[in-house]
């Protein structure tokens, strides 16, 4: 009977180490939900849409007249500003990033058609 119980015993063993292994990894991955968890979701900054649209209104003021095309939510704390600077063949694009204040802002030219 002891030869029996040898192959057993190096199976349970075996099995307990892989299980171990398993909880450990379990352990570790509840823990580090928890962790992002306690981080929270950023605020949201929907409430200063009319704030980024007159930051970035001002920022493209220096090439031109400014006419703003959309202002959008893209993230919980980032809205963007798109709109047209300057006028005739001078006349640019914007897109200003704004969370609290500007983070960046990219001016294209617009190619003439033709």
């Amino acid at each position: 009977m002891t030869s029996n119980r040898l192959p057993a015993l190096c199976l349970l063993a075996a099995s307990a180490l892989a299980l171990g292994g398993c909880v450990a990894g379990m352990a570790a991955s509840a823990i580090s939900m928890a962790a992002r968890s306690a981080q929270g979701r950023p605020a949201s900054n929907e409430h200063l849409k009319p704030d980024a649209e007159k930051a970035c209104s001002a920022q493209a003021a220096q090439y031109g007249v400014v006419r703003i095309i959309d202002v959008e939510q893209r993230t919980a704390s980032k809205i963007i500003v798109w709109g047209t600077a300057g006028e005739g063949q001078n006349r640019r694009s914007f897109e200003c990033a704004f969370g609290t204040k500007i983070t960046s802002f990219k001016l294209r030219a617009i190619k003439p058609l033709g």
